[in-house]
């Protein structure tokens, strides 16, 4: 379960986030902020838990199978974290002064698509009381360092930020290659 998690943490990437939840979140005064970034992680909770318990049948009622969504996730994982490693301009909506719903801090941020494709994928394989704790366990870790993100982001500063989300991307990258060869491994030992 603690490995799990760790996975599931590293893959919701709450230190490349750390940048875009400060620029978002940035005329937005600091006890509301809290507040917003808690009812976020609790909303992308809520996304990775439905994921948990409906997304492995929504899986066979659509007749995809399990090597799919292993390459499928594997794919989006990688092209995650190239991003995390050459990072392009991100756009952000500036003239919006409301806090945000859902888009982009719940999802895609912390529940993208590709650690709801590792929690379908391990529900289809672990216990699912053992894959929901793992779930929360991450998701609280990574609301813990949104949360501190000002106090993070000011002791690592710019650079320091940038060169954690870089690190991260490197490991995911490395994630995302395994799970694109256990996939390509499960299609070929389905068809021979």
């Amino acid at each position: 379960m603690i490995s799990l998690a760790l996975l599931l943490f590293l893959i919701m990437d709450p230190f490349g986030n750390l940048i875009v939840v400060n620029t978002i979140l940035a005329g937005i005064p600091s006890q509301r902020r809290k507040w917003v970034i808690l009812r976020e992680a609790g909303i992308a909770t809520g996304i990775l838990l439905a994921a948990v318990f409906v997304g492995g049948p929504l899986l066979n009622v659509l007749g995809l199978e399990e090597h799919a969504l292993r390459l499928a996730g594997g794919i989006v994982l990688f092209l995650i974290a190239l991003g995390m490693l050459f990072p392009s301009r991100r756009v952000i909506d500036e003239e919006s002064t409301d806090s945000p719903l859902i888009v982009p801090i719940a999802m895609p941020l912390i529940a993208g698509p590709s650690a709801i494709s590792m929690v379908i994928l391990f529900s289809e394989k672990q216990p699912l009381l053992e894959v929901s704790s793992a779930v929360l366990i991450a998701s609280a870790a990574s609301a813990i360092l949104l949360v501190a993100s000002p106090f993070i982001f000011s002791f690592l500063g710019h650079r320091g930020a940038v060169a954690l989300e870089r690190l991260m991307g490197m490991i995911l990258i490395m994630l995302s290659v395994q799970m694109i060869l256990d996939g390509m491994d499960a299609y070929f030992l389905s068809r021979a």
